[in-house]
């Protein structure tokens, strides 16, 4: 299994800056890709960015130009720089890795890190 610890939550000013972290430890050579989400309260999780084995990059139209996810070579580590943060930036957020184990789907969680961004 993979077991992911976030870091780098905060509160910031609008156009602010902040970098998320997230550390996987495990069975790391089974994740195929990584990535951020987001859950604002009374809202559903929703998708921020992903990143793939082959460095291939998705995002929320929301995040596009702001928002840049990154991975270390060894793979173990995400980031997710966050440029010119706006209020409804300001969420919970979930860092997640999916892989495959004995040739079944798996996805992990990461315990959450609050970004709160004011006006």
């Amino acid at each position: 299994q993979v077991q992911l610890v976030e870091s780098g939550g905060g509160l910031v000013q609008a156009g602010g800056s902040l970098r998320l972290s997230c550390a996987a430890s495990g069975t790391i050579f089974t994740i195929n890709a990584m990535g951020w989400y987001r859950q604002a309260p009374g809202k559903q999780r929703e998708l921020v960015a992903t990143v793939t084995n082959s460095a291939g990059t998705n995002y929320a139209d929301s995040v596009k130009g702001r928002f840049t996810i990154s991975r270390t070579n060894a793979r173990n580590t995400v980031y997710l720089q966050m440029n010119s943060l706006k209020p409804e930036d300001t969420a919970v957020y979930y860092c997640n890795a999916e892989g495959v184990v004995n040739f079944r789907k798996y996805v992990s969680w990461g315990q959450g890190t609050q970004v709160t961004v004011s006006s």
